[in-house]
């Protein structure tokens, strides 16, 4: 009977799934097709398979190995001032430390929540209105968006946390504060870390993109060189990136493996 039971969902998923995807597929605009050629996209491949290697480093600051730097330096901050900021937050949003005015942890909930609604994206059009445009909106822009990604996180480990460590230092005197510092951070800290890591990882491909905005990083050149059709540059740029992310993937995974 259960076997049926599970059957019928996956079936009522499928169709489900089905119906989505045609209506989907049904609502595109499929007139930019008619502008497709075949010479159009060999054109493009071939630009593609021959990157400008001469964009690599030319000592103006505008070069590939100088925005790749600003792009890291761009996420770096970004999660610094993120991982900073989303202690006070979890300290809020921790539903075990808030045991007596459980309508604290909600509120703090409701900021991560509120904080990783919007991409970084759509903050970094708003902090380029702000602030101007520039690395320090594309800095903003990561910051806050992660703020809520981490307080979120770094909430669910404080509330999954074994209290008996906890109630032990309590059980001979000492107070919230003893308790934070002595068991709480040292037995949290290896986990915050791992997670601060594996976001900066994931703040280098965002900031890899605030540039369309005026965020600063590649992104500029990358759109510039895409509208202009330049695609030996697009190529370099695109490949730069990769690479980029897989070392720092390599690095940060090393990192993660010791911090356990």
């Amino acid at each position: 009977m259960m076997i049926r039971e599970v059957k019928k969902t996956t079936w009522l998923l499928w169709g489900l799934f089905a119906v989505l995807l045609v209506l989907s597929a049904a609502t595109l605009d499929y007139s930019g097709l008619s502008t497709f050629s075949l010479a159009m996209g060999r054109d493009v491949l071939q630009g593609l398979s021959q990157p400008d290697w001469s964009f690599f480093y030319d000592g103006s600051g505008e070069d590939l190995w100088s925005l790749l730097l600003l792009t890291i330096g761009i996420a770096c901050l970004g999660t610094m001032i993120a991982t900073v900021c989303a202690i006070p937050v979890t300290l809020l949003s921790a539903a075990n430390l808030w045991t007596s005015t459980p309508w604290v942890a909600k509120i703090g909930k409701m900021i991560c929540n509120i904080l990783r609604a919007f991409p970084e994206l759509v903050y970094a059009i708003i902090f380029v209105r702000v602030v101007g445009p520039g690395p320090f909106a594309g800095v903003m822009a990561i910051g806050v968006h992660q703020i809520g990604m981490l307080g979120k996180l770094f909430t669910e480990e404080m509330e999954a946390m074994d209290e008996r460590l906890t109630e032990e230092m309590q059980a001979v005197g000492a107070n919230f504060w003893q308790t934070m510092f002595f068991v709480r951070i040292p037995y949290l800290a290896p986990i915050y870390s791992s997670f601060a890591l594996n976001h900066f990882e994931i703040a280098v491909r965002s900031a890899a993109t605030l540039g369309l905005v005026g965020a600063g990083g590649i992104g500029a050149p990358l759109i510039f060189a895409i509208q202009t059709r330049t695609w030996s540059k697009v190529s370099i740029i695109l490949l730069g990136v990769v690479v980029t992310v897989f070392l720092l993937d390599q690095l940060t995974g090393i990192i993660r493996k010791k911090l356990r």
